[in-house]
């Protein structure tokens, strides 16, 4: 794209000047408009150290109202950072819907950086790029404004003007190492930079190349091409979007209506001798991820009273408080509402060496969220294929992924109920909302099927619970986390 690239003629300082002013009034109107449609809107800018990213941004947001935009620096990775997988501290930043969030550097940034030093190789950088092609498509997806601006300067300009910043105490801190580098091995970051932009170059994300010589020509080519992008974006907003074919390898499994209950059941002696020996070892084995830093999700859904909780219990009760956490999923909060259905799991996820445990997860979007209509089909539709994505990343970052759905039959779902409701200190358990969820048994029970069968991948499989024995499930559920820790090791 850099060797293809013809910059626009900059136009004579009265015209500019106009359209400046004429631009900045439109984008102050325009911010309205985003807030009342709920437009969210990431603006990303990247480019060469000393490129003028920062004071570009500087004059643009001047004439946006502060409580609805935020500016996000991204800077070297946090010691806390390395230990998520390399996606979070950016997916965490996104706006909620009705706001703008400006990037002054992010994933690219830090991807050719890590490329250029050696901190990545060739496989591992190339991987990172389909990583971030996939967040930026999911984004587009679900109804984010993705816009991507790279400020280019030649080698001359650059030395120039790190010169000038070095030479005053007051600026100097504005040229870092890797700055210095950049002018030092121009054609090399040169050729990194263009192929990492061509191949990120998407119709639904694409890279607008900004001529950054003159300040003020730059902020015109940003704010016009801003403008630009977001009519598109209110004109297309709320529009449906593809249903992308699965490519993930996808493992058969069997309906619920086919799975045997009945005979998976344990007696009360040898449930407390496998819950001990289970126990024991699962404790082992966190002592063993922690030290070599691999990170456990364990993803719990299943029907109401199938014994989740009481499951997920005796998981806990086996590991050290300090290297876990488990994650009861409600509702979405407003705030959390207002962004991409993951984010809330994005911001759950554990550090390395730790273990995150989801009592209920990501999957109510083809569920609840299908079901009782809180998403569009298209959405629900679409969410398959951005889950199985989800969990490959969660892989790829080494992360074991262990998902259980805990069944029962319909049959003893009253049993429990019942006894639920008849027993004031268990009343807390049962809901009208229960009771509403179980008439649509049937429609939940085919969803569910749906799920399994489009989400069962090989590095993220499902294991179902059979727990009208609720000693059984529990003891299927530590033997498999335990199996699952222990063919990774």
């Amino acid at each position: 794209m850099l060797n293809e690239w013809t910059k626009g003629d900059r136009p004579e300082s009265e015209e500019l000047e106009k359209r400046l002013d004429e631009a900045r009034a439109k984008l102050a109107a325009k911010q309205i408009e985003i807030k009342e449609k709920k437009l969210p809107v990431l603006v990303v800018l990247e480019g060469w150290g000393a490129a003028g990213k920062g004071s570009v941004l500087g004059k643009i947001i001047r004439n946006l109202d502060p409580r609805f935009f935020k500016v996000a620096v991204m800077e070297e990775a946090t010691a806390e950072e390395k230990r998520k997988p390399f996606l979070y501290r950016h997916f965490v930043k996104i706006p909620a819907a009705g706001q703008l969030v400006f990037f002054e550097g992010g994933w690219m940034d830090e991807v050719t950086g890590d490329y250029l030093s050696g901190r990545l190789k060739k496989k591992e950088y190339k991987n990172r790029i389909n990583s971030i092609k996939r967040f930026e498509r999911q984004l587009t997806d679900n109804g984010y404004l993705v816009m991507k601006f790279f400020f280019h300067i030649g080698r001359k300009e650059q030395k120039k003007r790190m010169d000038m910043l070095l030479s005053d105490k007051n600026t100097k801190w504005r040229v870092s190492k890797k700055d210095i580098r950049q002018n030092e091995d121009y054609d090399e970051c040169r050729k990194v930079f263009d192929g990492y932009l061509e191949e990120t170059n998407q119709p639904n994300a694409p890279w607008y190349l900004i001529s950054s010589v003159d300040k003020k020509w730059a902020e015109l080519q940003m704010l016009e091409l801003l403008l630009s992008g977001i009519d598109t974006a209110l004109m297309n907003f709320s529009k449906a979007v593809p249903v992308l074919q699965n490519t993930f390898p996808v493992k058969p499994i069997p309906k619920l209506a086919d799975i045997p209950l009945a005979d998976k059941t344990m007696t009360d002696e040898a449930y407390r001798l496998e819950l001990k020996a289970c126990q024991r070892r699962l404790r082992e084995l966190h002592n063993e991820i922690y030290r070599r830093k691999i990170p456990v999700i364990i993803a719990y859904e299943g029907w109401d009273a199938a014994g989740k909780g009481g499951n997920i219990k005796r998981i806990a009760s086996a590991l050290d408080p300090r290297g876990y956490e488990v994650h009861p999923i409600a509702s979405p909060e407003p705030h959390e509402k207002a962004r991409h259905y993951l984010w809330r799991f994005w911001n759950r996820l554990p550090k390395d060496g730790h273990i995150a445990i989801f009592d209920r997860t990501w999957y109510g979007r083809v569920m609840v969220e299908r079901l009782e209509g809180f998403c569009s089909e298209n959405d629900w539709q679409r969410a398959y294929y951005e889950i199985n994505e989800f969990e490959k990343e969660l892989a790829d970052w080494g992360a074991i992924v262990v998902k259980f759905w805990v069944q029962i039959d319909k049959d003893t779902q009253l049993e429990r109920f019942t006894l639920r409701q008849n027993t004031p200190e268990k009343q807390w358990k049962i809901t009208d909302e229960d009771w509403r969820n179980r008439e649509k048994w049937d429609l939940y029970e085919d969803a569910i099927n749906e799920m399994l069968e489009k989400t069962n991948t090989s590095y993220a499989p499902w294991y179902v619970l059979e727990s009208n024995d609720k000693k059984y499930a529990r003891i299927k559920a530590l033997k498999t986390v335990i199996a699952e820790i222990e063919k990774r090791l």
